[in-house]
């Protein structure tokens, strides 16, 4: 079950830089949080978790395998990306692949790297970024509308449904607002196949100086008030110190972060808002072999969680053996859970709570 974010910003905002610190750090932390390179600029990376190495602990697993998120880093947008501007189709292109975007903007003031804009003010990047994909949203729905509109007319009952969808965001994306804000009620998974750009949840990442790494600053904060007015999130991340962390020995990076006022590195905030920002939630699996965190969206049923392992433990689903992490961590373990009755079996209708630690029964 892949799940990825597309890092996007105009140029000279960190995002490269933000990536590259997000794969070393990766690398470095191969032992418990492995990153493998998929294409030139796809990253996966392991979500951290806590629990996890408190599981491998309790089970005596040989292996510890953590769940994991998908980076892309997409090429720099431009003003004009819509009309293919830049490298503007290749970006469109792209980030229509991704689950959510992770926005990088640039927050931090330095005369010796230039601002393709003249000046620094991050909400009017994150604007620019917004009109360009609302522009080649609505270019590409305006076409569809044209041929469903002549389909309607003659009673075509599959076209008069698709443009009680379109016709709303469509007058949403001529106003200048997004997408998301006009999808009909109920009609959220319809609409997740139009693969419209501004439908795509968004995480802001404010890359800010060093000195401003822990507490933000004035330019951070407007970007915290943009996001909360959009139901948006965003983050403070300081690219330049996690690229620093990102060469150091793991046994010197908590006191390089502590000096600085920092209790864990940027980009596991990142990787975890991305992780929320999707819906997510994690279950385990633990065993003499490994213990292993499997990646699931909020709501989802035992049989389907089965089937992120593999297909047939969802075909052959026959019921769940089901602890509590809290449970699992207080009663020592499997056995633990099993004598104090807190081991429950669990079927088909059961919906997987984050943190539970699942066994499966299932026939083939």
């Amino acid at each position: 079950m892949g799940f990825n974010c597309g890092i996007v910003g105009l140029p000279n905002v960190g995002k490269s830089t933000l990536f590259n610190a997000l794969t070393e750090t990766a690398a470095a932390q191969a032992a418990n949080y492995p990153f493998c390179t998929i294409e030139p600029n796809v990253g996966r990376v392991g979500v951290p978790d806590p629990r996890l190495d408190m599981l491998t602990k309790i089970g005596k697993s040989q292996k510890t395998v953590p769940t994991s998120l998908e980076f892309v880093d997409i090429a720099g947008l431009v003003r004009g990306a819509s009309k293919g501007e830049g490298l503007g189709n290749q970006f469109l292109a792209n980030i229509r692949e991704v689950d959510a975007i992770v926005h990088v903007l640039r927050c931090f003031e330095d005369s010796d790297v230039t601002h393709v804009e003249g000046s620094v003010d991050p909400v009017r990047d994150a604007e620019t970024v917004e009109t360009e994909l609302m522009l080649a949203d609505l270019e590409g729905l305006e076409k569809r509308q044209v041929g469903l509109q002549k389909r309607a007319r003659n009673g075509d009952k599959e076209a008069i449904q698709q443009l009680v969808l379109i016709d709303p965001i469509v007058q949403a994306l001529q106003e200048g607002r997004p997408a998301r804000t006009a999808v009909p009620k109920g009609e959220e998974e319809a609409a997740k196949r139009l693969q419209l750009l501004t439908t795509k949840p968004v995480l802001y990442v404010c890359n800010v100086e060093e000195a401003s790494a822990a507490t933000g600053n004035a330019h951070s904060e407007k970007v915290f008030r943009m996001a909360e007015a959009q139901g948006a999130r965003a983050v403070v991340v300081s690219a330049a110190i996690e690229a620093e962390i990102s060469q150091m020995p793991q046994e010197d990076r908590k006191e390089f972060l502590e000096s600085l006022g920092l209790h864990e590195g940027g980009l596991d905030r990142v990787i975890r808002a991305g992780y929320a920002l999707l819906g997510l939630q994690t279950y385990f699996t633990v065993g003499p072999k490994e213990a292993r965190a499997w990646t699931i969206t909020k709501g989802t049923k035992a049989p389907q969680a089965a089937g992120v392992i593999h297909g047939d433990f969802e075909r052959g689903f026959i019921a769940c053996e089901c602890t509590a992490y809290d449970d699992y961590v207080a009663l020592g373990g499997e056995q633990g859970a099993k004598e104090a009755g807190k081991m429950r079996v669990e079927g088909k209708e059961y919906v997987v709570k984050d943190g539970d630690i699942l066994l499966f029964r299932f026939n083939v």
